[in-house]
């Protein structure tokens, strides 16, 4: 096994429950490359146009395109590059002070427990905006850390005591900031009395369907209604009366045993659990990370978690009727009747792409809590016709309890039989339109092994290529534009790839060229105008398959044409991941997570500094407006 400092959750996942090789299925790369031959030609005529889609504003077409910017080229460098009339700045680091008592990051010793719980998390992922009483206020995930850098001063970067593992946990979790612009930057407002850090320690809810319930109990909870912490939070959503939703993504990755030969049940290994942790050492200080004392403690992880970023003495909650597995983010719609819909990729090779339907209706000023304590989840099915449908998990249809179907998802889905995905990240809706999109990042497995569930991974429908090593962007119509309806089109927006390497359908689609490429697709979100913007965490070694590709970066999409133009290109090392803007639209904030994960950048402080996660500000010099 590599040191574990290289290995991916994905990667860490297999080496501790490595799946079967080989896999039985009924279509293969023939049908994919078919299916190829049918997406060059509808992405060639416009995507959704052909079904119905989205127009071009009008005058769009003589004004040629809606990209306000010229496309920058790949980049190798360390540092951000944007196009020519805007420019990048930095608005907040990890470990810097979010309070006037806050201790200065200390290069040397990386800081202490002590001084990371009054300072900015680690590694930066989905984020949101909130205006509140004139105020701006940002809530960011802090996903995990890279214990090579934060536990840099030890050797081997490894944690050499009980306050090093604290530190690294408190690391992790969301900081909530008040940030405001001064006349010459963005930066955090120090003292706000909305800065707050949630942590792996700070006391949440447990609500909905599963409270309550038996796996959720344990000594220290005898309820199952109160658990403590979220952790390795990846994408984001908001809710339309304002609350932040916070994902909670590879939390398996935490949790081991002192036995290191102890067995786990069936129903955790599903979801990665095993003996071994991905280095923390999180067990060594809480025995709630020992999965051999506290069995039920990794059914307690796994959901989204709503927190009120306007009041900071709120407690966050734990909504466990959008199912648990590896959240990646949460998109919501509300639907033309009025109920809310969510959805939510589990990123993992080979899972689900997942619908919530909430039971009642969301209207301005009403109790919204029940909205998504009560309602319905879906398990996506993809035909090779460009057909869906949503899959109900519903205890009728798979003999599990509604509560078991909240706790084991990602066990639902499979008797359903829903469709395994390469890797479902990011979801985002177009705000002009009823389409969804989705990023399916890579999967190497594609074709290759089963899922942990033993569930197969042919080759077909919005999956077409074996052991995916570029990714793709999905994109579905509800049908008749009722997002709760059963069914849906479908059809793929882009197949990444690389056209100077290869010809066949690894060189990816039609709007793939060697000015635009890109690999593993990951954050998504639209931008007010309706322009996609797309960015990546793949492979920046920008050689073999991945030459000329450079560092990660993100890009513009128009849904309509099919066009995608880069725009920014991150450090090195570094994926680029969360985006959101001012209330005003004349900044865009863009998360740079792991700059150096390798040991080989120092962003963004430059010289011989360690590097550190960062949100940047992304402005024009003419001040006008970004998306």
């Amino acid at each position: 096994m590599k040191k574990d400092h290289d290995l991916s959750f994905d990667d860490f996942d297999e080496a501790v429950n490595p799946r079967p090789e080989g896999c039985d299925f009924d279509v293969v790369v023939e049908e994919a490359l078919s299916r190829r031959g049918f997406l060059g030609g509808v992405l060639a005529m416009g995507g959704f146009a052909a079904l119905g889609g989205a127009v071009l504003p009008t005058g769009a077409k003589a004004n040629g395109n809606r990209f306000a910017f010229d496309a920058v080229a790949a980049s190798t460098e360390d540092s951000i590059v944007v196009p020519k009339g805007y420019k990048a700045e930095v608005v907040m680091r990890w470990a810097d002070a979010m309070w006037s008592d806050s201790v200065a990051f200390d290069q040397d010793t990386r800081g202490t427990a002590e001084t990371q719980a009054r300072t900015f998390g680690d590694n930066t992922d989905g984020m949101e905006i909130f205006m509140h009483e004139g105020r701006t206020l940002m809530a960011i995930n802090n996903e995990y850390t890279n214990r090579n850098i934060i536990w840099g001063n030890r050797e081997e970067g490894k944690f050499a005591n009980a306050d090093d593992v604290e530190k690294g946990m408190l690391a992790h979790g969301v900081s909530v900031v008040e940030i405001a612009h001064d006349g010459t930057g963005w930066g955090i407002v120090i003292d706000s009395p909305f800065n707050r850090r949630i942590t792996p320690q700070t006391e949440m809810a447990l609500t909905g369907p599963a409270a309550g319930h038996d796996l959720l109990k344990t000594a220290a909870d005898p309820s199952g209604t109160k658990t403590f912490g979220t952790w390795n939070n990846c994408g984001s959503g908001t809710t339309p009366w304002g609350t932040y939703l916070a994902c909670e993504e590879n939390f398996n990755g935490y949790f081991s045993a002192e036995d290191e030969n102890h067995e786990v049940s069936a129903e955790l290994k599903r979801y990665g659990i095993s003996a071994s942790d991905w280095g923390y050492g999180w067990a060594t200080i809480d025995d709630r990370f020992d999965v051999a004392k506290t069995p039920n403690e990794p059914n307690r992880a796994g959901y989204v978690v709503e927190i009120d970023p306007r009041d900071p003495n709120s407690t966050p909650k734990k909504r466990t009727a959008l199912g648990r597995f590896k959240h990646e983010n949460a998109e919501c719609v509300v639907n033309n009747d009025g109920r809310l819909v969510i959805y939510m990729g589990d990123d993992e090779r080979g899972e689900f792409l997942y619908r919530y339907v909430s039971n009642g209706v969301y209207a301005a000023g009403v109790d919204t809590d029940e909205l998504m304590e009560n309602g319905s989840l879906y398990a996506a099915k993809f035909d090779a016709s460009g057909k869906g449908t949503w899959l109900a998990l519903t205890p009728e249809n798979t003999g599990m309890t509604q509560a078991e179907i909240c706790i084991h998802t990602r066990i639902a889905a499979s008797k359903m039989g829903a469709t395994t995905m390469d890797r479902p990240e990011w979801v985002t809706a177009n705000p002009n339109s009823d389409e969804v999109y989705c990023a399916l990042t890579n999967n190497k497995n594609r074709g290759v092994k089963t899922n942990k569930g033993g569930d197969e991974t042919p080759v077909e429908g919005p999956n077409p290529r074996e052991a995916n090593k570029y990714g793709q962007i999905v994109r579905w119509k509800p049908e008749g534009g009722d997002h709760a309806a059963g069914g849906f089109d479908w059809d793929l927006y882009v197949l990444a790839g690389n056209p100077t390497v290869h010809q066949d359908d690894r060189a990816g689609s039609d709007n793939v060229n060697e000015g635009n490429m890109f690999n593993s697709p990951d954050g998504l979100a639209f931008d007010s105008n309706g322009l996609l913007w797309i960015q990546t965490d793949g492979k920046y070694s920008n050689a073999d398959d991945f030459a000329g590709q450079g560092n990660n970066q993100m890009l513009a999409g128009d849904p309509v044409t099919g066009e995608i133009r880069r725009f920014l290109v991150g450090p090195k090392e570094a994926e680029v991941t969360g985006l959101c803007w001012s209330g005003d639209r004349r900044t865009m904030f863009v998360g740079i997570q792991h700059p150096g994960e390798r040991g080989d950048s120092h962003w963004p402080d430059g010289g011989t500094s360690v590097p550190r996660s960062a949100i940047i500000a992304v402005t024009r010099e003419d001040g006008g407006l970004v998306g």
